[in-house]
């Protein structure tokens, strides 16, 4: 059995997918990378077999019709033979001296017996033109270099959350907890992050820079732009994340104040992007997107809209619109907005 299980979802990502792949491949026989080409149109295919017969047993090519950033990880979890699982994404890379360090434990870890459901590390913003770059860390608020629990959590900050490219999950707690991300939709990573919580019982956080998240094309899914004229896929998200639990029945008290929080960010994320696109058929599915959490969580929706955040987002008039895009500051933290 591999160590690590990489996925690396690819549409038509001919460009920049080499970069990607050659970044991982110092893992060596420890891990496998699962090169999902999704329906691509362009030479993704080819690069990817090519690269499976370069690196038999390390690389393997996945071919799938059409079916979205989502169905290509759900490809790589079905597919994935490793004790850990990863995605990286076909445009961003990673730091050699961060992996090597992180395969590294893993093992360690493994060999002492130890069950851990999720490894976490820093990632940076690796955006076009900026000379400095921002870097997500979490030294503030998460024990260093040793296994904890969510007992062991201290506060995160307002714009500070695990997201996919920190994490690496225990690939069996990904498929026991039944995680299946809908096809044809972006953003889904909120969900691969924020379904699988309640279940992971064992963490250790690494204080490296390990995941290089690249931001500055044009038609990428992050672009504040494509964001807006994606913001049905946006909304099916947040309502999928508002149905995946009844946060309440949470036992541990600093799981369920993490999610009401990360719950609270995709649902300021929606809300700032309807807003900022400025039509009045956006700002009815605003004012239908917080109608649907009333019906589905009463509770749930005064919590949200007590937060700091929801309180703005939901002040009337266009005074109350412009107070609601400070908000953005924040939502900007967290997806990286060209």
């Amino acid at each position: 059995m591999k160590l690590l299980s990489i996925a690396i979802p690819c549409y038509n990502s001919q460009d920049y997918m080499e970069n990607c792949i050659k970044s991982l491949l110092p893992g060596g026989e420890d891990v496998e990378i699962l090169v999902v080409n999704d329906g691509s149109k362009d030479r993704t295919a080819e690069i990817a077999d090519a690269y499976e017969k370069k690196y038999p047993g390390i690389v393997r090519a996945i071919h799938q019709e059409n079916g979205g950033h989502g169905e290509a990880v759900n490809a790589g979890i079905r597919n994935a033979r490793g004790l850990f699982f990863k995605v990286v994404d076909s445009d961003d890379w990673v730091d050699l001296s961060a992996y090597q360090a992180i395969l590294a434990k893993l093992k360690e870890l493994v060999a002492g017996g130890d069950t851990l459901d999720m490894m976490i590390s820093n990632f940076v913003y690796e955006k076009e033109g900026a000379k400095h770059k921002k870097t997500m860390r979490y030294t503030s608020v998460l024990p260093q270099d040793r296994l904890f629990s969510w007992n062991d959590v201290k506060h995160f900050r307002k714009g500070q959350y695990i997201l996919m490219h920190s994490v690496i999950y225990r690939t069996k707690l990904l498929r026991d907890c039944g995680l299946e991300l809908p096809k044809h939709t972006f953003y889904v990573d909120n969900i691969f992050v924020y379904q699988p919580l309640p279940m992971v019982k064992s963490m250790y956080y690494m204080n490296v820079d390990f995941y290089r998240y690249f931001i500055g094309r044009e038609d990428q899914s992050v672009n504040e732009k494509v964001m807006i004229g994606r913001i049905d896929q946006q909304i099916k998200v947040n309502k999928i994340m508002v149905d995946a639990y009844d946060l309440w029945k949470l036992s541990n008290r600093k799981l369920r104040k993490y999610m009401f929080n990360y719950l609270e960010i995709i649902t300021v994320i929606s809300t700032v992007m309807l807003i900022r696109s400025g039509t009045e058929e956006n700002l009815e599915k605003k004012r239908e997107l917080w109608k649907y959490i009333k019906q589905q969580d009463i509770r749930l929706f005064h919590r949200l809209r007590s937060g700091i955040l929801g309180n703005t987002m939901n002040l009337p008039g266009k005074g109350g619109r412009k107070i609601s895009i400070a908000a953005y500051k924040i939502s900007q933290k967290v997806v990286g907005f060209n």
